[in-house]
């Protein structure tokens, strides 16, 4: 094992010589050197605006359809399926899981599975194809080809059922 010494620190005045580690470490770099490339940081969007077609209508009367859904995580999935209505009823999947991951509706303080499991069929249905789009990152969409023209075109695909992916 390699030891050092401690050295007496240097008076003010005196500067470290050319062949001395301070030196050599404090140098700057040669100028055909260049500079590092700043980092960039990728930022990853987890929250994304909609807009309902119909809308939620609370118990005041208040229509809500402007909302935020966040990207959903491994467990949004997975504590769902320990719920017991969703054992005794599987297609109430999605409206637990949506209550999970809608962040805002409206001016409503709090989303829930109660305020999906009140929502027009429309407006649940566009939900789940909202939730399926910006959790697939753009793999819902696929290039196809016209047989009559063989002019190309994107095609939405049928996914799986919200929640089994």
């Amino acid at each position: 094992m390699r030891r050092t010494a401690v050295r007496a620190p240097r008076p003010e005045t005196e500067q470290p010589s050319q062949d001395s580690p301070e030196f050599q470490e404090a140098a700057p770099l040669p100028p055909s050197a260049p500079a590092p490339a700043p980092v960039q940081r990728q930022t990853l969007q987890t929250e994304f605006a909609f807009e309902l077609p119909r809308g939620y209508v609370d118990e005041a009367g208040t229509v809500h359809r402007e909302g935020v859904m966040r990207l959903s995580t491994a467990r949004d999935e997975l504590v769902p399926l320990r719920d017991i209505r969703v054992q005794e009823n599987p297609a109430y999947l999605s409206v637990v899981l949506l209550g999970r991951v809608i962040t805002r509706l409206g001016t409503l303080p709090l989303v829930h599975d109660g305020v999906v499991e009140n929502m027009f069929a429309s407006d649940l249905a566009f939900l789940q194809d909202f939730y399926r789009q910006i959790n697939a990152e753009g793999h819902t969409r696929a290039t196809v080809e016209c047989p009559h023209c063989a002019e190309p075109f994107e095609v939405e695909l049928g996914g799986s059922r919200l929640g089994e992916s």
